[in-house]
């Protein structure tokens, strides 16, 4: 997915060509107007500074011409330097209030320099002033995109890609705010239209993402494919493999991972996708070193740690390496409940492996402070319940366990705990009821795997989301 929006808004060469003086037979008139024309030509080819050079030695010549004020403004915006470019494409505005053009280079220019109320208001002035302009409606479609209003710009790029259906971005534009706005039809049409004069991979992936929110899974996989093999971005092989790992094609999610891995090998995200892939394929201990891999990449990344999680409970070969990440994750944040249980819960996963140095205070510790940060988190409650049910602390694990059952209902384990530990206490009749939920609870033991399944989902959602800089 590429970045969206795609352009800033267009900035309009307005009669640059012509003098700006009258040359006649005045020979300093056509000497000004010489130089002039040869800032024109600096400005062309992307000589700005010598431009502006020119530019400012003739205004004291014409401090009320438009045209040089006009150019001067797009000369420093080009370097910019917002603040001289805003002061003379203001002037040339007041020189010209009729013109659509000066409209237009004035809200470019405070669209850059993000005054962007400012710039809304001569991008309408703009399109009152030539209502069948592309660029003006064109223009005011990307203000409304970049200030997070999408049906307001839906109808200006629309409008734009009536007057000038070839225009490659404006059509993407408008494709993807149609996407958003839920015309998927609309949108594919488009993108369809679009792919006629340009066969581009962000169009593939655009695609896929309109065949993924109409149900068409296989066609999504597809388009993603074609995206990759355009343009193996990080993002499209991400896609890519995301698509596959979603509908549960494991072993093709690996490979496209694994690839996508050697070629991008600073990725966290990747590193997340292949732990997943192999997690989910049971290939725990390799899923542990990816993720791990991810980890370190981005320590700070709180997804990491959740599936990490995960698959060092099904595989506890590296767990001096996990719970050193762990730590580190509990260190840099202090003020997460998620942070201190994991490092709790992997510390003591450490100990019942064989490491004997672990003190449990340290894990009761650990426990307490994530339920001081957020009380809410019932499985800290669950945990720590198991560990004071490990000590026959029955009245301390029953309350924990009570807990835990207010905050989350399902937690079959609760109940099985919790009814063991009213046995020990001689609660017979309690325990029984917990025994019968927790019968009924492992029974709809799917629960847990879609819990999974969504989780993954969301990762993966939230990833390509933040690809497309959706507003």
């Amino acid at each position: 997915m590429s970045k969206w929006p795609r352009v800033r808004p267009l900035l309009v060469l307005p009669l640059l060509a012509c003098s700006y003086l009258a040359a006649g037979e005045d020979p300093q008139k056509q000497k000004l107007d010489q130089a002039y024309q040869a800032a024109v030509a600096d400005y062309e080819a992307g000589r700005f500074a010598e431009a502006a050079e020119q530019l400012e030695k003739l205004l004291p010549y014409a401090p009320k011409s438009f045209e040089l004020h006009e150019l001067l403004g797009m000369v420093y915006g080009a370097q910019s330097q917002d603040d001289k470019a805003i002061e003379h494409l203001k002037t040339a505005v007041q020189l010209k209030p009729d013109s659509p053009e000066a409209r237009t280079n004035f809200g470019a220019s405070l669209m850059h320099a993000g005054r962007t109320e400012l710039a809304g208001e001569q991008f309408r002035k703009a399109l009152d002033l030539e209502p069948n302009s592309y660029n003006a409606n064109h223009n005011l479609g990307e203000y409304y995109i970049r200030t997070g209003k999408i049906a307001e710009a839906q109808p200006h790029l629309e409008r734009a890609h009536q007057i000038n259906p070839d225009a490659y971005d404006n059509g993407y534009d408008l494709a993807m705010a149609e996407f958003l706005l839920g015309k998927l039809s609309d949108a594919r049409a488009v993108v369809e239209q679009l792919m006629r004069q340009r066969d581009t991979a962000e169009l593939h992936n655009l695609l896929g993402q309109i065949d993924e929110k109409e149900g068409r899974f296989v066609a999504a996989a597809n388009d993603y494919q074609g995206a990759a093999h355009l343009d193996p971005s990080e993002e499209n092989l991400f896609a890519w493999g995301s698509e596959m790992l979603l509908h549960r094609t494991y072993e093709p999610a690996i490979e496209i991972f694994e690839n996508a891995a050697k070629r991008y090998p600073r990725s966290p995200r990747i590193q997340i996708g292949l732990g997943l892939a192999l997690y989910s394929r049971g290939k725990y201990d390799d899923a542990v070193k990816a993720l791990i891999a991810a980890a370190d990449l981005d320590p700070s990344d709180a997804r990491c740690y959740l599936f990490l999680s995960k698959a060092y409970n099904s595989s506890p070969l590296q767990a001096d390496e996990v719970v050193e990440r762990f730590r580190r994750y509990a260190e840099l944040q202090p003020g997460s409940a998620l942070a201190q249980y994991y490092y709790a819960i992997s510390l003591w996963k450490g100990r019942r492996s064989g490491d004997t140095g672990v003190e449990l205070s340290t894990v009761e510790t650990l426990l307490h402070r994530a339920i001081a940060l957020d009380d809410s988190l019932a499985e800290a409650h669950l945990q720590l319940g198991n560990l004071y049910s490990d000590q026959h602390r029955y009245n301390d694990s029953i309350s924990e366990y009570e807990r835990a059952l207010v905050l989350n209902p399902k937690l079959s384990d609760a109940h099985y705990r919790l009814g063991t530990d009213y046995v020990h206490v001689g609660k017979r009749e309690n325990a029984e009821k917990e025994f019968a939920v927790y019968q009924k609870l492992r029974a709809d033991h799917l629960a847990e795997l879609q819990r999974e399944r969504d989780e993954v989902q969301q990762f993966v959602y939230s990833e390509k989301s933040s690809g497309t800089n959706t507003p």
